[in-house]
């Protein structure tokens, strides 16, 4: 049998657990998705227009390419399996044959390329209050 201070501490934990994972997914509101978003670290910026062209200047996609330009149109993708996501409708730039890239909101004004979904994220971005 487990002691009531392991059940407690059980307990806690996974309250504790749920309020991160929460937090993390919060509901997104598409119409608050537009704005700039920038990583300070390396300099790379991201634009979603309001009327769902975006721009994105020296950003690395995988974690490993070096840093590109590229441009075209963006869309909410909610109810998705998984997880909700920006996908951006590549046009020009370059990305070579990637037509299409997934950018996942995390909460906080933050959104992340994740080459991978499950794993870790290659660039996270901050929105930055607008000039």
């Amino acid at each position: 049998m487990y002691s009531r201070t392991s059940q407690r501490r059980l307990a806690a934990s996974l309250a504790a657990s749920v309020a991160l994972v929460s937090g993390c997914m919060g509901s997104v509101d598409p119409d608050e998705l537009p704005g700039v978003y920038q990583n300070d670290e390396t300099g790379a910026e991201l634009r979603l227009e309001p009327d769902r062209e975006f721009s994105a200047t020296d950003v690395v996609t995988d974690g490993f390419s070096d840093p590109v330009d590229f441009t075209g149109r963006w869309e909410w993708l909610d109810d998705q399996a998984s997880s909700d996501f920006i996908y951006l409708s590549v046009e020009h730039g370059g990305l070579g044959t990637t037509s299409g890239i997934q950018l996942y909101p995390r909460g906080g004004n933050v959104v992340e390329f994740r080459p991978d979904p499950d794993g870790p994220p290659s660039l996270k971005l901050t929105k930055v209050a607008a000039p």
